[in-house]
């Protein structure tokens, strides 16, 4: 007999994966606020490597406290190799990107998460879309294209970025690469990692992120050592948006499954788009609204939960 939705069990677990859904969606959202802060002293890998690192660093002792060291012994390879996917690919490529284009702007094309979610669980899984998820992905990736065409978002001086120009376009290419390594490693959690603590998947995943960013941090570390804002920024982002985020986020992926966790991707720029303007001074054109709201209608019809009439 399956429970009534009333029920007060099935009452108290939704509202636990909602409460962490929110406040993991505020958590990442200033993410890119810390990030932005730290990546202008410290460079992209060197914030990337930092951040995992000080991320691993927080996790471990708890994990072993928590007498979780024998899990981990026993999953080491998959749960270091999603940290690859999950953590080290898409930190650096944000970092690489919040040198070039704003916070907003980046948590933006963060919402397309659940789209690419949608096309590998397409492809791997071989889970067909429907008409209208299938009219999602053409809506979604149409507000992505409109949204790279505009130079909102770019930050002052982008011609003179060292790449002929062609700075905000890589920084766009990077955070949409950022995401397809999302939907992939949800996925692969999903499959593999299922019915492991989610502390221990947080702390491998981080471990696994900062030993294939070692060798670029330690080869592009900045010739001049960082400020103490810097630092700051980074120990929060690794401790807070990294550690403590990972743990909620693959916390809702055991408790209400992949599509629910990649959704946060929805409310992230909400948060993020707020904390630029407010301690930034970051500007968001309507533009950047249309073509956000856009992205998050197709991110909604393709993922299905939000559907077209059958007709």
């Amino acid at each position: 007999m399956t429970k009534d939705a009333s029920h007060p069990a099935l009452r108290h677990a939704t509202q636990a994966w909602l409460i962490d859904f929110v406040l993991l969606a505020a958590i990442w959202g200033a993410s890119f606020l810390f990030m932005r802060l730290a990546v202008v002293e410290f460079g992209p890998f060197a914030t990337a490597g930092v951040r995992v690192l000080i991320a691993s660093l927080f996790l471990l002792p708890i994990m072993l406290w928590r007498g979780h060291g024998a899990n981990f012994r026993q999953h080491w390879r998959p749960v270091l190799l999603v940290g690859i996917a999950n953590s080290g690919i898409p930190f650096a490529c944000y970092c690489f990107a919040l040198v070039f284009i704003t916070t907003g702007l980046s948590a933006i094309l963060n919402a397309t998460v659940p789209l690419f979610g949608a096309i590998v669980a397409w492809v791997w899984l071989k889970d067909r879309p429907s008409h209208s998820r299938l009219a999602g992905l053409a809506i979604g990736f149409a507000g992505v294209a409109l949204l790279a065409s505009d130079k909102a978002g770019t930050r002052a001086g982008d011609g003179q970025d060292g790449l002929g120009g062609w700075g905000p376009t890589l920084a766009v290419a990077a955070c949409l690469t950022a995401t397809v390594c999302y939907a992939l490693s949800a996925s692969f959690t999903k499959r593999y990692l299922g019915g492991i603590p989610s502390l221990v998947t947080a702390t491998g995943s981080q471990m696994g992120a900062t030993l294939i960013l070692l060798i670029p941090t330690l080869v592009f570390w900045p010739a001049t050592l960082p400020g103490l804002q810097a630092w700051l920024s980074l120990l929060v982002v690794g401790i807070v948006c990294t550690g403590l985020a990972y743990v909620l986020y693959f916390r809702i992926i055991e408790r209400a499954g992949p599509a629910k966790a990649l959704a946060v991707t929805f409310v992230v720029p909400v948060f993020a788009v707020f904390y630029g303007v407010v301690f930034l001074g970051e500007q968001v054109s309507l533009w950047m609204l249309g073509c956000a709201l856009v992205i998050v209608c197709g991110t909604a019809l393709s993922t299905g939960l939000v559907r077209l009439p059958s007709r």
